[in-house]
């Protein structure tokens, strides 16, 4: 007879096995999202060319930069859920799950609006003209059209797991990415609809990752959360974004650093530069996912058993997650490196000169990963602990004050090498904050 499989539950004792049982579908979900984002690029870069590749990567952080918000609710609004389950006021809530999945409905609409009013002066200011502006207008009107979908994407992500239900969250994302992987095919490799294609394939694949989730809510399921009507409530509404606020300045200086990345090498390099950091962008993303995708997964079991007091197992499930970054942080170093000339050629092939300047790119930029998996796991797991400020700290000295710094200060002494590196310096010091907080607040938490 067949032996039914025990489901994971956030109250479980958590081993090695266990923990990453539970976090896989997290990883798988972040890294498949990255990949089907990289086919975007494989497509226009192949079938629209140079200028149309340009073009969205240049245009891309300002859609981002808007649907961030989704990420603060969901990550914020997820980690207030997860101690308030853990404090086992269940039906309460479901309540504050309600009123967040509103709250990101009716913030999507109202961003879509000013993201179509202001595209064209951000496009422009951007440094986007004559075809390229073209593409970059074409490109960020359809994607900001679906901007609630994306958003209400991003929030689920986080809620799905906190509804132990982490599997239907990496089903969804693979759903809607191979939506998008053959819309793709179709719109932009067959029918030659270049970025406009690209943008409806996105759109579409976006509305799939937020409307399957919407509507297992709805209905009566068998996981933790279930949407009902909601209720107004202001102070958890500001507990969540301030909770939260850490991933919204992570993905809003992602944007801005973005942008700054794109006028450095405009500069130094030309287009050139800038489908070449597109490229390392692309392929960076599915690195990095492995992080968010574990700490996006590990996170509601801190939450849980830190509003539970359950100190022994949050210090076992503290210490099992920096072993897994850290080691996870060496491999990808190693990796970057060796398949740095691979993945440039998969990309940009078909230009040589252009193949070596994202070769050498991606080589120095592949430094960072031993640093990184560390701060994107401390950013969360004060996250999860309910300590949004030291969240923000982290992440607000790693993704913006120390990059734009080091992107401002290394290309005068290093050149175009110092561009490639700022991401390096930036890291290496943003990881002395978060081994200091982690010192600093074992006692108060208890997770050391």
């Amino acid at each position: 007879m067949r032996r039914r499989h025990t489901p994971i539950r956030l109250s479980d004792h958590f081993d090695y096995k266990r923990l990453f049982l539970f976090v896989l579908p997290s990883i798988g979900m972040m890294i498949f999202t990255s990949i089907y984002g990289v086919v975007d690029g494989l497509f226009v870069s192949h079938f629209a060319g140079k200028s149309a590749f340009t073009a969205i990567n240049l245009i891309m952080p300002f859609p981002m930069l808007l649907g961030a918000f989704g990420f603060m609710i969901g990550t914020g609004g997820s980690a207030v859920v997860a101690i308030t389950l853990g404090e086992q006021k269940k039906e309460l809530a479901n309540r504050y799950f309600s009123f967040f999945i509103a709250v990101t409905i009716i913030g999507g609409v109202i961003l879509s609006a000013l993201g179509i009013l202001f595209l064209e002066p951000v496009a422009v200011f951007f440094g986007a003209e004559g075809e390229t502006l073209t593409h970059c207008l074409s490109y960020g009107r359809i994607l900001f059209l679906f901007l609630t979908a994306f958003m209400l994407q991003n929030t689920f992500q986080s809620f799905l797991v906190t509804a132990e239900k982490p599997m239907l969250g990496l089903i969804v994302t693979v759903a809607a990415g191979v939506v998008n992987m053959v819309l793709d095919l179709l719109f932009v490799g067959i029918f030659q609809w270049g970025v406009m294609g690209a943008a409806i394939a996105t759109g579409i694949s976006q509305t799939v990752g937020g409307l399957i989730p919407l509507l297992y809510f709805l209905r009566k399921n068998n996981s933790l959360l279930r949407l009902a009507r909601p209720r107004f409530f202001g102070r958890v509404l500001v507990n969540a974004c301030v909770n939260g606020s850490s991933e919204l300045m992570t993905n809003v200086s992602l944007s801005l650093v973005n942008m700054l990345f794109n006028y450095q090498l405009m500069n130094a390099i030309g287009e050139d530069g800038v489908a070449a950091y597109g490229v390392i962008m692309y392929v960076s993303f599915i690195f990095i996912a492995v992080f968010i995708g574990y700490s996006f997964g590990s996170a509601p079991i801190v939450g849980y058993h830190y509003g539970a007091e359950n100190r022994i197992e949050l210090r076992n499930v503290f210490r099992k997650s920096l072993t897994f970054v850290s080691i996870c942080g060496v491999l990808m170093v190693l990796g970057g490196v060796l398949a740095s000339g691979l993945l440039s050629n998969l990309f940009v092939g078909y230009d040589p000169a252009l193949a070596a300047i994202t070769k050498r790119g991606f080589i120095l930029y592949s430094l960072a990963y031993a640093f990184i998996g560390v701060n994107i796991y401390a950013s969360s797991f004060f996250t999860a602990l309910g300590n949004g400020l030291i969240s923000a700290v982290i992440s607000f000295l790693r993704t913006l004050l120390f990059q734009v710094a080091t992107l401002l200060i290394l290309p005068l002494l290093f050149d175009v090498d110092g561009i490639w590196c700022s991401v390096v310096a930036a890291e290496l010091m943003a990881l002395a904050f978060s081994l200091f907080f982690f010192i600093t607040q074992r006692k108060k938490y208890g997770y050391a």
